[in-house]
């Protein structure tokens, strides 16, 4: 997923793989080589480089790494909104969650906040 996130985002902001290698850090010699490994999926970022790639992208860096589309591009909407509407995007979501509970997916028997619920 990496390696196809990383190549369309390095597109859509018009950056050759040269380019933003040597925007991350990476030495201006092996820049090229690095992002083309990177995207073709021979090797994999560290971690650090890519919270810096995804800064120069403007993306958040868990997009990166998110195989759902549809979390994707919900966490690329998101990381793009002006604060002050993040949290009445967040409230509406969390009332959403609470109003359909048996819509969510369930991966423990806790509620948004971590408390145990009652059952």
């Amino acid at each position: 997923m990496l390696a196809h996130r990383l190549k369309q985002a390095r597109l859509r902001a018009g950056l050759s793989q040269e380019k933003l290698g040597k925007l991350a850090g990476i030495d201006p010699m092996s820049a090229s080589a690095r992002m083309n490994q990177y995207e073709r999926g021979k090797h994999s970022p560290d971690y650090q480089l890519m919270c810096r790639v995804a800064e120069i992208l403007k993306m958040p860096v868990s997009w990166f790494y998110t195989a759902d589309e549809d979390e994707a591009r919900l966490q690329e909407v998101f990381y793009h909104l002006q604060p002050s509407i993040r949290q009445p995007l967040l409230t509406q979501a969390e009332n959403l969650f609470v109003a359909h509970p048996a819509d969510s997916k369930e991966t423990s028997n806790a509620t948004l906040d971590g408390s145990p619920t009652q059952g």
